[in-house]
């Protein structure tokens, strides 16, 4: 695999990883300074947990009508006016005095722009490196998004003892802007990936394309689901342990960090192949600890070894592009993104409403039970799915 210092080398990967780890260190920082700040004022699971990743619910109305955008803006100008939107919004709920449904509503209208960023980003990511490079490239960002998740949330933790969330957020809001003026400045102004004017109609049809093959639908619910449902575990991080929620996400940054280091680094393809269905496991597992409602230096190590799991996306993402025609690359990982970002907020609707009835730990527990359903079923669909091709081709074999 090529070593992540050649990628550098690669010209705008540098720009756009710098942009990308600005955006990550805003979005972990406004999301735990907005998150406690309406935990503060409603004492509410449910709305921590939706102003936190209330943004991903807005995804799938992006992935409805705008996806069809990741390949027919051009990249530069899609990503710093994305950017420029964050550092505006971030601005605007730092604002004193507002409600928190309008903090929701600002919330879930940032979720909305985000839905296209996905695409255009990771389609650039996919036309800037050749195919061999692709899975390191992503392991890069994934791992530079656990390093930044934990210097952010342990920050971000760190800052909230000594100033205002409303002060945060206007860190966050910088830091968007920077990000804006990087890509702005970094990026060449490439022509669009396809043809044709962004549409309803033409989101619609790709999507159609894309869901149409029974190999890629399971990966993407692979993609999905299973994660969506422990983003909810972390969507209750906040009212499970109020003054301790930066450390339980700054573990979990840690966790993902190891698992996207092995996946992406230390592992043959033959190898990754056979992980996907264990480390979607090992995502959910650990949390079923919760049920004993541990104290924080045991959930701390729970949460940590079970985001080692996240490094199984690496594994699909990798599947998905090599079922993926070129020119639909961009679309079909915005779709990749749009749905798990979606899932992601969905799931963290449900866990905060358990949280309501139950309580944090317990609905901790709930999703991370369902989650390991979700995985077996898929797994079981999957071998099913690959005996069929098997049986069919037997039965040609046997007739010729």
């Amino acid at each position: 695999m090529p070593s992540y210092r050649s990628l550098f080398r690669t010209p705008e990967f540098t720009p756009l990883f710098l942009a990308s780890s600005a955006q990550t260190a805003a979005q972990t920082m406004g999301g735990l300074a907005l998150g406690t700040l309406v935990y503060r004022a409603t004492g509410s699971p449910l709305f921590s947990a939706l102003s936190m990743f209330g943004p991903s619910l807005a995804q799938v109305i992006g992935a409805t009508f705008l996806l069809s955008g990741s390949d027919r803006l051009p990249p530069r100008t899609a990503l710093s006016v994305i950017a420029g939107a964050f550092a505006a919004g971030t601005a605007f709920q730092a604002v004193p005095g507002l409600p928190p449904g309008v903090l929701l509503c600002v919330v879930l209208l940032l979720g909305l722009v985000a839905a296209l960023g996905g695409g255009v980003r990771w389609g650039l990511v996919n036309e800037i490196l050749t195919k061999d490079r692709y899975l390191a490239g992503r392991s890069l960002f994934n791992i530079m998004n656990g390093l930044t998740q934990t210097v952010g949330y342990a920050t971000g933790g760190v800052l909230l003892t000594a100033i205002s969330p409303r002060t945060c957020l206007l860190l966050a809001a910088t830091l968007y802007l920077t990000a804006a003026l990087l890509l702005r400045l970094g990026l060449t102004a490439r022509p669009p990936r396809a043809t044709g004017r962004p549409s309803v109609a033409a989101t619609w049809r790709t999507n159609a394309v894309l869901w149409s093959s029974r190999p890629r639908r399971l990966t993407y619910l692979g993609l999905w689901v299973p994660n969506g449902l422990i983003v909810g575990c972390e969507s209750l991080y906040v009212s499970y342990a109020p003054t301790s929620a930066g450390m339980l996400f700054a573990c979990a940054a840690v966790g993902m960090l190891v698992g996207d280091v092995t996946v992406g680094r230390l592992l043959s393809p033959a190898a990754r192949a056979r992980l996907a269905t264990p480390l979607l496991l090992l995502l959910a597992v650990p949390y079923l600890a919760f049920a004993a409602n541990p104290p924080l230096p045991l959930a701390l190590l729970c949460v940590t070894l079970a985001s080692v799991g996240f490094g199984a996306s690496l594994v699909q993402q990798e599947r998905l592009m090599s079922l993926t025609p070129d020119d639909l690359s961009g679309h079909a990982l915005g779709l990749h993104s749009a749905g798990m970002l979606t899932l992601q907020g969905v799931s963290a609707a449900m866990a905060g409403s358990l949280a309501q009835l139950i309580s944090p730990a317990a609905g901790m527990t709930v999703m991370a039970g369902a989650s390991v359903t979700v995985t077996v079923v898929l797994a079981l669909a999957g071998r099913e799915g690959r005996s069929q091709v098997r049986n069919t081709r037997g039965r040609l074999d046997a007739e010729v």
